[in-house]
């Protein structure tokens, strides 16, 4: 089980990640990383989507939809990536956060599998984008 500090539970959160943060995807997996310099709420002054400003732990979140699967099936594939988060995210920068959003494929991967896309995906969403295009 992550921490309550590192728990994402806002739906502004969930809906900032994912609009303006960097994306990677796969098969299984995509994640939305929005670092803390980026969550500033337009019209708010002052106002940060974190409420914690960006000295505050790293956060995320998990979006597994009904196009998963039964309720079984969804709980069982956000309990993987929770445990398999819980070991990762000391190495997200301080004050991100993370969302990870769970395709249809997920339903049927391994906890393997998904360890290793979310590795994957994890290493591409956290590349500078002027490595990206050099790699690409």
């Amino acid at each position: 089980m992550l921490e309550a500090r590192h728990r994402l539970v806002d739906p502004e959160g969930f809906r900032a990640a994912s609009r303006r943060g960097r994306r990677a995807g796969g098969r299984c997996l995509v994640t939305h990383l929005l670092l803390p310099g980026s969550e500033q709420v337009v019209g708010v002054p002052g106002h940060r989507t974190s409420g914690r400003g960006a000295g505050g732990s790293a956060r995320v979140g998990f979006v597994v939809s009904k196009a998963v699967g039964t309720a079984v099936v969804r709980n069982r594939v956000k309990r993987r990536l929770r445990h398999a988060m819980r070991e990762r995210v000391a190495g997200l920068p301080v004050g991100a956060t993370l969302v990870v959003r769970a395709q249809p494929a997920a339903a049927g991967a391994s906890y393997r599998e998904l360890v290793a896309e979310l590795d994957r995906c994890l290493q591409r969403v956290a590349q500078p984008a002027t490595e990206r295009r050099e790699a690409g």
